[in-house]
């Protein structure tokens, strides 16, 4: 019943054009990555505002929506569990997290993963030395873990905390996916906001084996002499 009233709320708020551009946009052809997925063609602001409705439900609630085959659905269920993470006390919070692990097989697009895991799985990790799941993650031949591992560190680097995105970057050089460069490019760029210093050293360390799309991203704010 909940999966049906949130595909009816959520149809009711559909965009025509974005409908189209959507599935092009997340690459949804055969052989491309977000190959299969479904799209209502709905806004983010919209989602938001429907996920900020169904702030009650419960984890098995929620599973019925990850397993939705559309896009938004499934984003609406993350964002959710975003809203009763921040809202959770401890023992909860702890739930929320081994659940959201438990479901990677249906975050299974960049903006799914970066909605939400630094909000769970980086908030949950940031003031813990045991982050060991990171390093599992990035190792998975799941394209999307292995963005989860490396975007939950947006986190950490906001409170100046540079130690596992260094690592995992200099691990991930060799990853062949232009999303991953783009995401360990992203991660780079951000500590280069918070530390300069860090984030030259890096790429004086990295620069002649790094992808150029990582290169690219990481070096972003960088004045054109330090480029």
């Amino acid at each position: 019943m909940i999966l049906k009233q949130m595909e009816t709320e959520l149809t009711r708020l559909s965009d025509p054009e974005k409908k189209i551009q959507l599935p092009r946009f997340f690459k949804t052809g055969k052989g491309e990555y977000g190959e299969g997925d479904l799209f209502l063609g709905v806004v983010v602001p919209d989602i938001r505002k429907t996920a900020k409705k169904y702030l009650s439900l419960t984890l098995a609630e929620v599973t019925q929506l990850l397993a939705s085959p559309y896009h938004e659905i499934r984003l609406c269920a993350l964002l959710i569990l975003v809203e009763q993470y921040k809202k959770a006390d401890s023992a909860y919070r702890q739930i929320i997290y081994d659940f959201y692990l438990a479901h990677t097989q249906h975050i299974n697009n960049w903006d799914l993963v970066d909605l939400s895991c630094r909000f769970i799985v980086g908030e949950h990790l940031k003031d813990s030395r045991e982050r060991s799941i990171l390093y599992r993650l990035s190792k998975s031949i799941n394209l999307w873990e292995r963005r989860i591992a490396v975007v939950s560190c947006y986190t950490f680097i906001k409170n100046n905390d540079f130690t596992d995105i260094i690592t995992l970057s200099s691990q991930l050089l060799s990853d062949k996916h232009d999303l991953m460069h783009k995401a360990t490019g992203w991660m780079l760029r951000e500590m280069g906001k918070c530390n300069k210093d860090e984030l030259i050293h890096f790429l004086n360390q990295h620069y002649k084996d790094m992808p150029r799309t990582m290169l690219r991203y990481s070096i972003e704010k960088l004045t054109p002499e330090e480029k």
